[in-house]
């Protein structure tokens, strides 16, 4: 037997689900955008300290570890979102589909 969408769309469950993926996804975003317009006006308006060497030899500076740093934290920011929806959404799926049936 088919389940109808609207029965799924009716149980409380799809809605919880919904919104906690609703909301997770959209504070994950904003975490994201907060780290990368930070780096992107740090571009901006502060290039010296962007510029300033690590070590005395000048070969690294400031701007590449923090520039690494925001390619990092969207691999961990992406990782973070994975493990919950494994651990919490596809669990709760599972239940609204066996309970639509």
């Amino acid at each position: 037997m088919a389940v109808s969408s609207l029965e799924i769309e009716k149980n409380p469950k799809f809605k919880e689900l919904v919104a906690t993926r609703k909301t997770l996804g959209w504070t994950l975003s904003l975490v994201m955008l907060f780290i990368y317009f930070g780096f992107i006006l740090l571009v901006a308006f502060n290039k010296a300290f962007l510029a300033t060497p690590i070590s005395g030899e000048g070969v690294t500076t400031v701007g590449i570890p923090i520039g690494i740093a925001v390619i990092v934290s969207a691999f961990l920011l992406t990782g973070f979102y994975v493990v919950r929806a494994n651990a919490r959404y596809d669990e709760l799926t599972r239940q609204i589909v066996e309970e639509s049936k």
